[in-house]
């Protein structure tokens, strides 16, 4: 499982025109799923990431976490994270998971953040999606649960 998570003072995402989801104050996370990815890779992000310390405190420094701040999560699926670009000029897909598998594991991810008190809003899997925000630091991570 792959995410890039990004600090935000404000994120939204819009599905046909209409908004579906909208965070002010947390963290973005772009979702990518792969074929060999299961429970324990979600249990294992979700857990990283609303423990990681990437808010600031009262001295300036990245002391402090999702949690800590009482954050919210904007979830965005996000196959294209497992694009592989080695060879050619066009992406292969072959590593990111089926749709079902995808939206299992993507549900799950969000329902696991939920478990752990944290606030979530979504985009519509499957669906083109127009995503909004402004990046806080800048503050942007990868996290990919092979390494």
């Amino acid at each position: 499982m792959r995410a890039i998570i990004q600090r935000v003072t404000s994120g939204a995402v819009d599905v046909n025109g209409e908004r579906t989801g909208e965070i002010q104050d947390g963290l973005v996370v772009l979702l990518g799923v792969s074929t060999k990815d299961t429970e324990t890779d979600v249990n294992y992000l979700a857990e990283k990431i609303i423990n990681l310390r990437v808010f600031e405190d009262d001295q300036e420094k990245m002391n402090l976490s999702l949690k800590d701040v009482h954050g919210k999560i904007l979830s965005i699926s996000q196959f294209t994270l497992y694009g592989d670009t080695r060879k050619g000029r066009r992406p292969n897909f072959m590593q990111a998971a089926k749709p079902d598998q995808a939206l299992e594991l993507y549900q799950q991810f969000n329902d696991r953040i939920r478990q752990l008190g944290i606030e979530v809003e979504e985009g519509k899997f499957g669906e083109h999606m127009e995503v909004s925000l402004i990046n806080d630091g800048p503050v942007t991570l990868i996290l990919d649960t092979d390494d």
